[in-house]
């Protein structure tokens, strides 16, 4: 465990970013939290450093990624139908299949040292589930989980019609994760017919708009589950510098 525990979590709304510089940056902090974290292990207990711990929201333009465990037959494009649709395609180090990201969709990457919270990754990803379900709550719907399949989903008590709502894929090394989940809002599930959504094909997705019937901001929907996170993971939010705003 790390010698000087640090709750402090730097939140930052990235707003509508490409795929690939939201990845770098990820990986840009992820880095740094696993450098610091070794340079510690060969400083004395009191003259350690503390780890930062970051959660940033934002949305895509529209992106198909696929996980180290995916299948490339679950994408339903070629690369000619992906620019018709101006939709690009990445293959990534997360676990998980195939998923899509796109406007109207909020995305959270927590990039925490989970040293300063717990090291369990389950309880990780149930917390994250947790925060999503009590903001979906917030809204009347009633989203839990479903025993083997990862994420948010509607009607997964009787799973009539099992719907979708939430997809996660977490990577996490030394305790330090990265990559997140992705709510649906107002998302434009058509583009979802283009994947087999995370190698599932007999459950459909769904979004909070279609569920309610009206569009929801997702400024709205971030502001809540950010403190819903918050008081589940006992985060201390601060504002990031500008130094670390500025290199994105």
């Amino acid at each position: 465990m790390n010698n000087i525990i640090n709750k402090k979590v730097r939140f930052i709304n990235l707003g509508l970013i490409d795929y690939q510089n939201g990845w770098d940056f990820q990986e840009k902090l992820f880095a740094e939290i696993i450098d610091l974290k070794v340079k510690n292990r060969n400083i004395e207990p009191e003259n350690q450093f503390s780890t930062h711990n970051y959660l940033l929201f934002c949305q895509h333009p529209h992106v198909y990624t696929l996980g180290k465990s995916g299948k490339m037959e679950n994408l339903l494009l070629d690369e000619e139908s992906l620019s018709a649709k101006e939709a690009k395609f990445y293959k990534i180090n997360r676990g998980g299949d195939i998923t899509y990201h796109g406007p109207g969709q909020l995305v959270g990457y927590p990039i925490l040292d989970l040293e300063n919270f717990f090291t369990d990754i389950h309880k990780y990803m149930r917390f994250l589930e947790e925060g999503i379900i009590r903001t979906l709550a917030d809204y009347g719907i009633d989203a839990g989980r479903i025993d083997g399949l990862t994420g948010v989903w509607l009607d997964y008590k009787e799973q009539k019609n099992p719907r979708k709502i939430c997809a996660m894929g977490v990577k996490s090394s030394r305790w330090v994760t990265m990559h997140g989940f992705a709510l649906n809002v107002n998302t434009d599930l058509n583009y979802f017919s283009n994947i087999v959504p995370c190698g599932i094909d007999d459950k459909a997705v769904t979004s909070l708009a279609l569920e309610l019937g009206r569009l929801i901001e997702v400024e709205e929907v971030a502001e809540k589950l950010k403190r819903h996170l918050g008081e589940l993971f006992e985060m201390e939010f601060e504002v990031s510098p500008e130094r670390e705003l500025a290199e994105i």
